[in-house]
């Protein structure tokens, strides 16, 4: 066949497959121009997804959504549960090519057969049941024999069983209030969960995550605790327009008066926050390093950081701290501090402010170090040795690992009369020697008259340390 004849055929053949269709309804001007629906998932496209109700033991059911490349079989599932829309969550760009539609984080995973699995947590968005934010785990705070350790149960349950193309293995993952979802599902884990990794994990927020860092009130808590409990978090935002915040803040008086101003002081996670400013056991109990030190740890766990995340700084090393007496140099506790922003660790590395680093950060986490720990135990492979800690020592700009953190000999740092640090200890307690504010009620750290150590901001291995600073090793 001549180069003419390829191309009349080329030119005739889509006419064919039109004939060949059924011809379209009759239209005129006066046709309604709606149709029903559009399914935007094209017969070429290279993944599967479903959405699945899935019920809890109260018979609760929660929207989940099950993602997977065509063809896959025997697959681990890696499982996140949110209160941020599992639908947006696995449709992040419209395409017919799954690492456009879900998260940058996922394209590891999905091209080498993971099923990715985004769950709406209870109350929230398509799912059924009441939110409670941060739900305390089943115990004096909770009588109710429903928690998110038993929600992750139920689901991971109902997924080995429901996923045909599955291996029967389980991982959770999750960043920020994900992350706090993932050590959940660590506690009284289903067998099937093998391996979890909590990123930034909202832990005690009042000793240092999102609501009071350490007693100081986060005022960007109220706009959080707004649209959360909303409308199962899909309702209106406070409308305060442009402008600065701080100025809004100083105009109102206090944060009472400004709950008040912009009509969000009936909420009732807003009125958690007022009533409750001391560290009492309404927040001491919700402690999750506290929960994770009073349950057996069975679930090789790999906990990360950001370095400079001003949210959730605290949460990954309370854990740490809380189980490393036990767990420290086996193979089911490991640290990870990172140079990112919160939940940078999901995103592009490359670069924070003026700071830039070799490559992408996020990155190379991610496929040196955090897939193969879960190809190890969720698809069997060698041993890739995961050290115990890794961190990013942004001075010398590498990775370093480390047996045990913090590395180094801890040395306090002292404010001195005159408002300076010094590592000698003051002789005797100067007017600014004993320095501290804190609501009635509160339970402050006993220590001696001159014994107030500086809290440095958390860059590097000093992350978490609270009262103390750890030097370098």
């Amino acid at each position: 066949m001549n180069s003419f004849a390829l191309r009349a055929a080329a030119a005739i053949l889509p006419l064919f497959a039109l004939a060949a269709a059924a011809p379209p309804a009759a239209v005129t001007p006066m046709t309604p121009d709606v149709v029903a629906s559009y399914d935007p998932v094209l017969p070429e496209a290279d993944f599967i997804k479903r959405v699945e109700m899935v019920p809890m033991r109260d018979g609760t059911k929660l929207y989940t959504v099950i993602v997977m490349k065509k063809g896959t079989t025997g697959g681990p599932i890696l499982l996140s549960r949110t209160p941020y829309d599992a639908k947006g969550s696995a449709s992040r760009t419209a395409s017919q090519r799954i690492v456009d539609i879900l998260p940058v984080m996922d394209k590891e995973f999905v091209e080498d057969g993971y099923i990715r699995v985004y769950q709406d947590i209870r109350g929230m968005h398509n799912s059924e049941g009441r939110f409670v934010m941060n739900r305390p785990i089943v115990g004096p705070l909770n009588n109710t024999g429903i928690d998110e350790s038993t929600d992750a149960y139920d689901t991971i349950d109902w997924l080995v069983k429901n996923v045909p193309e599955s291996n029967g293995k389980v991982g959770t993952i999750g960043s920020s209030y994900l992350g706090f979802l993932t050590l959940a599902s660590e506690i009284n884990p289903h067998p099937a969960l093998k391996a979890a990794v909590p990123e930034s994990p909202m832990v005690d927020g009042w000793m240092g995550d999102d609501w009071f860092h350490n007693g100081a009130f986060r005022t960007g808590s109220l706009d959080f605790a707004q649209s959360q409990s909303t409308a199962k978090a899909e309702g209106p935002g406070i409308a305060i327009g442009t402008g600065d915040d701080y100025t809004r803040y100083l105009e109102a008086g206090s944060m009472a008066d400004y709950a008040a101003r912009v009509k969000i002081d009936n909420v009732p996670f807003v009125q958690k926050l007022f009533q409750n400013p001391a560290y009492t056991d309404f927040w001491s109990l919700q402690a999750v390093d506290k929960w994770m030190a009073a349950h057996p740890l069975t679930v090789p766990t790999m906990l990360e950081v950001g370095e400079w995340d001003q949210e959730d700084s605290y949460g990954a090393p309370a854990v740490y701290r809380a189980l490393k007496d036990k767990y420290e140099g086996t193979p089911l506790l490991h640290l990870v501090i990172g140079p990112w922003r919160h939940s940078g660790a999901n995103h592009y590395g490359y670069e924070l402010g003026a700071l830039t680093f070799n490559g992408d950060t996020s990155a190379q986490w991610r496929s040196q170090w955090m897939k193969p720990f879960l190809d190890h135990y969720l698809k069997g492979t060698p041993d890739p040795r995961t050290p115990a800690v890794l961190t990013y020592t942004s001075g010398i700009n590498r990775w370093q690992e480390s047996p045990r953190w913090p590395m180094g000999t801890q040395t306090p740092l002292f404010l001195t009369s005159e408002f300076g640090a010094s590592f000698d200890r003051p002789s005797s307690a100067g007017p600014a020697a004993r320095t501290c504010s804190a609501p009635a009620g509160t339970r402050v750290p006993s220590r001696g008259p001159t014994d107030y150590l500086i809290r440095l901001a958390p860059p590097l291995h000093a992350i978490g340390r609270g009262l103390r600073a750890a030097s370098l090793p």
